[in-house]
């Protein structure tokens, strides 16, 4: 695992690899053949960028 992200460009740079990363899953899911697990693999994806963008805030308003 990678270490504590402090400096605001290198977490920007984080948060736009994720949300790249949630798009690709998106535009990799068969609609006819998707089912709840992509959904919830999607949230989860969702979840843990919510998580870090609050870690981020409270760097950011130190």
């Amino acid at each position: 695992m990678g270490g504590a992200i402090h400096d605001k460009k290198e977490q920007m740079n984080y948060l736009h690899n994720r949300l790249n990363m949630v798009m690709t899953v998106l535009d990799t899911i068969e609609p006819e053949e998707a089912g709840v697990e992509e959904i919830d693999r999607l949230l989860a994806m969702l979840d843990d960028i919510e998580t870090k963008c609050k870690q981020f805030r409270h760097d950011w308003s130190e």
